[in-house]
């Protein structure tokens, strides 16, 4: 079972797509399902009809998804964190931080100021996880060994925010226990947080999916290709133009020329081999060859 889980912030991207034609492969080349998940957790920088227009793009580019689209933010969601966060509070694993940013900014991770601070307090604060002082380790399956001493490399983490909304990295840990999602292909920018999922997983008793960690698009400075760098909409592209140059990305062989939609999808999933994926970056479209 594969997801792919855009945050409607913004319309699909090619690096978007990248990660959408590679977890719809793999699934697919599996004989599995492929969901898809609106990660609209963080509502303040969702923006409005922005989730239609990336299902339409979807549907345009010809994925077919199982089942209805999942939103984080609709109340059973919320209360389904709320639960994971009640387990987690009981096992003494939370505390109350009151830090702001600019107190944290000068060390290289969390310091613990607030670590004893096990009830709530009057007034703003955000809820943490005590980290422990211990590797977490993956096998991921294009990036290979990567592992964290979550204590040294990241601290202890925010798990709901001061504004009252859950952090993603509590709600993606359940929502992929909840869908029943066994394999997780998505972005290397992500790979940073999987150890912090890992240890969540093992804190609630949630089974860890399979990973694999795609690298990203980079323009011609070496800058991840991404909303936040104004990446051009693909809403209006050349569907099998666009997956041919994404397959080519990802090191996938070549498909015939002239294919329509359909036929290419089925070419691309029967040669579907993710050993062929390898870096950390490659370029955007216009250098490969398709």
């Amino acid at each position: 079972m594969g997801r792919f889980a855009p945050s409607p912030s913004g319309p699909l991207h090619f690096g978007s797509l990248l990660a959408a034609v590679a977890s719809y492969c793999d699934a697919r080349a599996h004989n599995g399902r492929w969901l898809v998940r609106m990660e609209d957790i963080d509502q303040p920088r969702c923006v409005p009809g922005v989730d239609r227009l990336i299902l339409d793009t979807l549907q345009r580019f010809g994925f077919e998804r199982d089942g209805e689209v999942l939103y984080q933010s609709l109340p059973e969601r919320q209360h389904t964190y709320a639960t994971a966060l009640s387990r987690l509070r009981h096992q003494g694993r939370l505390f109350y931080c009151t830090c702001s940013r600019r107190q944290i900014r000068p060390y290289p991770v969390y310091p613990g100021t607030c670590r004893k601070r096990r009830q709530p307090p009057r007034g703003e604060h955000a809820t943490r996880v005590l980290v422990p002082d211990r590797i977490i380790a993956i096998t991921d399956r294009i990036q290979d060994h990567f592992e964290q001493n979550l204590a040294q490399d990241c601290g202890d983490f925010i798990i709901f925010r001061k504004n009252g909304l859950y952090a993603y990295q509590l709600a993606v840990v359940v929502d992929d226990a909840d869908q029943g999602i066994t394999d997780i292909v998505r972005g290397i920018d992500i790979l940073d947080s999987t150890p912090r999922q890992v240890f969540l997983q093992q804190c609630l008793g949630l089974p860890t999916p399979r990973y694999a960690h795609i690298p990203v698009i980079v323009d011609a400075s070496g800058h991840k290709l991404s909303k936040q760098t104004f990446a051009r909409d693909i809403s209006n592209e050349d569907p099998p133009t666009l997956i041919r140059y994404a397959l080519a990305a990802l090191g996938q062989p070549s498909p015939p020329a002239g294919l329509p939609l359909s036929s290419l999808w089925q070419w691309a999933i029967a040669h579907w081999d993710i050993s062929k994926i390898r870096g950390k970056d490659i370029p955007q479209p216009g250098s490969l060859a398709v």
